[in-house]
């Protein structure tokens, strides 16, 4: 019997380059993976060598580069990374983040600063790195928000905060850069399954707890898996959505209609 090779169609994404941040695990794994399907040459980056390799398993078009973004020279070192490789940048991808629970009797300004340090300064300085790229190449960046960037969240106001200026961000960087023809997005997940919880530190029993609250509030019953919310992060930076900008669509199960 011989074997059949199977063709994937080109698409609109056929050969471009996409930086995806936090692609480790949960939506940035999911979104590496899907750029990759789509035809696109992606460059994943996180901080914990072994699961950027389980991200690119089985996948050609994935290039991964361990680094933490807060480094002095690690935008600039991301950037250069993919450029010196495929030779222009097409896509941004600023999902890499962290959650961290910090009530206001709790609040310290070294907790602030560790969640403005990779949710706020880390994606501008790298989208800055990334600009001269993506002016010649027409690109666009995707920033990841989150349902708790346009809702409140007690007892973690500051990465509430630290989201909702994520969403500041992309609405000021679109009208900034639309004149160029650079397209700027995010996406504001709901809650999706993911380690975010757990890398919170938040013990196993908590983390479960609540999960199912989150669930029971969800319009449509369940919490999301990260391949919904990627698929959505793909149409965003898909050269053929010509005429979206500024926008921050919630993916969360209709929960920001509660």
């Amino acid at each position: 019997m011989t074997a059949q090779l199977t063709v994937r169609p080109p698409t609109a994404l056929t050969g471009k380059v996409v930086i995806v941040t936090g692609a480790g695990s949960g939506i940035g794994r999911a979104t590496a993976r899907a750029f990759a399907r789509a035809g696109a040459h992606v460059l994943g980056v996180g901080r914990r060598p072994a699961a950027l390799a389980e991200t690119a398993a089985g996948h050609a078009e994935i290039a991964t580069l361990s680094t933490d973004l807060r480094s002095p020279g690690a935008p600039q070192h991301v950037v250069d990374t993919a450029t010196d490789r495929w030779g222009t940048l097409d896509v941004l991808v600023n999902n890499a983040g962290t959650t961290a629970m910090m009530s206001l009797a709790d609040t310290t300004a070294d907790g602030i600063d560790g969640l403005l340090s990779l949710n706020v300064t880390a994606p501008s300085l790298l989208a800055s790195a990334a600009l001269p790229h993506l002016l010649r190449s027409k690109g666009s960046i995707v920033n990841i928000s989150s349902t708790y960037g346009h809702r409140p969240l007690p007892g973690a106001a500051h990465y509430a905060a630290s989201k909702a200026a994520v969403e500041q961000l992309t609405r000021s960087w679109a009208l900034e850069l639309a004149a160029d023809g650079v397209r700027v997005n995010a996406v504001a997940p709901g809650p999706t399954e993911s380690q975010a919880l757990t890398a919170a530190g938040l013990p196993d029993a908590t983390v479960e707890e609540i999960k199912r609250d989150e669930a029971a509030r969800i319009p449509l019953g369940r919490r999301g898996e990260p391949e919904e919310v990627a698929s959505w992060i793909v149409r965003l930076a898909d050269p053929a959505t010509t005429w979206l900008t500024g926008q921050v669509l919630a993916v969360d199960g209709g929960l920001h209609l509660t």
